[in-house]
């Protein structure tokens, strides 16, 4: 059995008051709190002096991906409120295929009062553009708790279209409120372009365009759409029982070569950002296994022997790429990072602080050990607004011999 299996979750619990977490985010993003962990010491400020945190010869990472208004909501034959939670595209499977799709789409998706869903379609018109738009869903398949959904709408109009005009961004279920007009823009991050998300990388939403045209550093994008298991409690007593949400990346060449040159300098900005880039050590020790890259499974990376540098592994993949044709590496990643995962390719983190018992703060706790209480004590103790909407820190990853 793999040490990091037995790890009890209850090990990673604090007491998190209501109070703490901010339902709204600040009107001016980067003027939040920022907790500054550097060489084991807890020193704070706002979140605009990432500018001098950020050395020049260094890299930032961000996640350019945006959210998506998943949240559709439908009545039945009787009145009852049916809700269609978008998770990520059935057929055609890619992302870019399923938006530019018109007149019908499949997705993976979660109903609430699915009981109440009988066989017919449900059904929505809506004016827009001087037309009736009549919009259907359709129940094809119940696989466990998600159901295949058919998707079907009139007039000329893309399903990226269609889900722009008929729903709604999905905020978080722990703001307890529902979603109002300015989350349409409080929940993107001002760098998010390619959608598929139904949760933003939260990490991401304090930089404003002048804050990054301001930073001395490289920066570098990559894509991992965000899906609904980032809100997925873990509820087994030990996480060896925990089940990781599969989540889909991809990188471009060039973000590749960046990672190459600034391999022993890199921020990466949230938590996906860092599951991302630790999943591209771990494709690239498959290539040079002669294995398949495109999938990382929760336990693979503790289970793998690994000692090639991180330049040996992003090099096996940019020249997978390039022997394949391509531009960009497009994998998927299921990895748990928790206490004990030796971190290849990131040095330092900007996240917001996280919830109780989530793997988000194993994850926190794989960087810094177990000062991750001091620094969450700290944050409780000094007003920090705690969450999506709340404030950031930035973390030193320390070193795991």
């Amino acid at each position: 059995m793999i040490p990091q299996q037995s790890i009890k979750i209850a090990d990673y619990t604090y007491n998190l008051p209501d109070e703490k977490i901010a339902k709204f985010p600040l009107k001016e993003r980067d003027k939040c709190k920022l907790l500054i962990y550097n060489n084991k010491t807890i020193t704070e400020g706002i979140f605009s002096d990432v500018e001098e945190l950020l050395e020049k010869d260094s890299l930032l990472v961000v996640n350019n991906t945006k959210v998506i208004p998943a949240r559709l909501e439908f009545f039945n034959e009787n009145g009852a409120r049916i809700e269609i939670f978008c998770l990520e595209p059935f057929l055609p499977v890619d992302y870019e295929n399923n938006f530019a799709a018109k007149n019908s789409c499949q997705w993976k998706c979660l109903a609430g009062n699915l009981k109440r869903w009988k066989n017919f379609n449900l059904k929505r018109e809506f004016f827009y553009n001087n037309e009736t738009i009549i919009f259907e869903a359709e129940k094809k398949e119940v696989l466990g708790g998600e159901v295949i959904v058919k998707f079907m709408w009139t007039g000329d109009y893309t399903f990226s279209d269609i889900i722009d005009i008929a729903g709604q961004i999905p905020i978080p279920p722990y703001l307890n409120r529902k979603a109002e007009e300015s989350d349409n823009q409080d929940y993107q991050t001002v760098y998010s372009h390619f959608k598929g998300s139904v949760a933003a990388p939260t990490a991401g939403l304090h930089f404003t365009p002048q804050l990054l045209e301001n930073l001395k550093c490289e920066k570098a994008e990559l894509t991992l759409h965000v899906g609904a298991g980032t809100f997925k409690p873990v509820k087994a007593e030990e996480i060896g029982s925990h089940e990781m949400h599969r989540e889909v990346f991809e990188v471009s060449k060039t973000t590749l070569e960046k990672i190459l040159k600034f391999s022993s300098k890199i921020t990466a900005v949230g938590t996906t950002s860092v599951r991302t880039l630790e999943t591209l050590y771990w494709s690239g020790i498959k290539i040079l296994k002669g294995e398949n890259p495109e999938t990382i499974s929760q336990w693979e990376c503790y289970e793998m022997e690994a000692n090639e540098k991180p330049e040996t592994a992003i090099r096996a993949i940019i020249d997978y790429i390039e022997k394949n044709g391509e531009e960009k590496f497009k994998a998927a990643t299921s990895i748990m990072i928790c206490p004990g995962y030796k971190y290849r390719i990131v040095k330092n983190i900007i996240t917001n602080f996280h919830q109780p018992q989530s793997t988000l703060l194993l994850l926190v706790a794989a960087a810094v050990g177990e000062n991750w209480k001091k620094i969450y004590d700290y944050a409780l103790n000094n007003n920090f607004r705690f969450l999506s909407y709340g404030d950031s820190c930035f973390l030193q990853i320390e070193k795991l011999e």
